[in-house]
């Protein structure tokens, strides 16, 4: 099994950067693809980032586009979201993800992941 651990959240103002982590144990990490998901209270649980086995193959929701950069280090087993421009409804749990094969089409939905982190808090004050 591939546990994953976030880490990197916290309080920050509007406007604001935080870079989260995901780190990947249990299995080899090797070049799955990882995405990260956030969920509002009340809201349900949306796609932010998708990374390829390639770097260069990378897919963001329209809401973080060009504010989130998501990136990975697999010789650190480790995934990582940049964010920048934070805003209030940035505010969410944000969980990471592990897409493991066999692959299916669907990189911004749920069921195509099959590891979930337990979830790192972001608060974005206005």
């Amino acid at each position: 099994q591939v546990q994953l651990v976030e880490s990197g959240g916290g309080l920050v103002q509007a406007g604001g950067s935080l870079r989260l982590s995901c780190a990947a144990s249990g299995r080899t990490f090797s070049n799955y693809p990882m995405g990260w998901f956030r969920q509002a209270p009340g809201k349900e649980r949306e796609f932010v980032a998708r990374i390829n086995w390639s770097a260069g193959s990378t897919y963001y929701a329209d809401s973080v586009k060009g504010r989130f950069t998501i990136s990975r280090d697999n010789a650190k087993n480790t995934v990582y979201l940049q964010m920048n421009s934070l805003k209030p409804e940035d505010t969410a749990v944000y969980y990471c993800a592990a897409d493991l094969p066999p692959y299916s089409s669907g990189y911004a939905t749920q069921r195509v992941y099959e590891y979930w982190g337990q979830g790192t808090q972001v608060t974005v004050s206005s």
